[in-house]
C-alpha cells in the first residue's frame, strides 16, 4: 500500500474513531499532497506525486512544525508547542525510521566512496545519491554541512 493510501486509510479510521486532533492533522497531510498534485499537473490531469515526493512533503511538514515548536517554546507558549508536537507524531507515522548519527555517517562515507568523490565539486552527486536512497530517513539540512566538511578534508 502506497503512502497516499495509508494516509487515506488512517483518515477514514480517525473519522470512525471521532479523533478530531488526528483527523485535522491527516486532513492537512492530504491537502499538502493534493496541492502538490495540482502543482505537478500543469496540463496533465493524470499526474500525481509519487511516494518519494510524498515523503519529501511529510519531511517538510515535520521540519516546519519543529521550527514552530522552538518558536513557541521561546515565546513561552508551551500549550501551542505541545499541539505541534502531537502533529509531528502523527506525521512521523508515515515516515520511515530516521537513521541515527552513526548510520548517517556510514551512509555519507559509502556515498562518497561509491561516487569516488574527491572534492567539493562532487557534493551535489553525493547529496543526490543520499536523497535517492534515504529520502525521509535523514535531515538533509544537517547532512549537507557534514558532506561538505568530509569533501573539504578528502585528499
Amino acid at each position: 500500500m502506497g503512502l497516499r493510501e495509508q494516509v487515506n486509510t488512517a483518515l477514514k479510521q480517525a473519522m470512525k474513531d471521532k479523533d478530531s486532533a488526528r483527523l485535522t492533522t491527516l486532513r492537512l497531510i492530504n491537502a499538502a499532497i493534493k496541492d502538490q498534485d495540482i502543482a505537478k499537473r500543469g496540463g496533465d490531469d493524470d499526474a500525481c506525486v509519487n511516494d518519494d515526493e510524498i515523503l519529501a512533503i511529510l519531511g517538510k511538514m515535520t521540519k516546519q512544525r519543529n521550527e514552530s515548536v522552538r518558536a513557541y517554546e521561546e515565546g513561552g507558549r508551551i500549550d501551542l508547542a505541545e499541539g505541534e508536537r502531537s502533529e509531528i507524531k502523527i506525521i512521523e507515522e508515515f515516515l520511515p525510521r530516521q537513521l541515527d548519527e552513526a548510520e548517517v555517517e556510514a551512509a555519507i562515507e559509502k556515498a562518497i566512496s561509491d561516487i569516488g568523490a574527491s572534492s567539493i565539486r562532487d557534493m551535489g552527486k553525493v547529496i543526490g545519491q543520499l536523497k535517492e536512497k534515504y529520502t525521509g530517513q535523514m535531515d538533509f539540512g544537517a547532512v549537507g554541512p557534514i558532506v561538505k566538511n568530509r569533501l573539504c578534508n578528502v585528499g
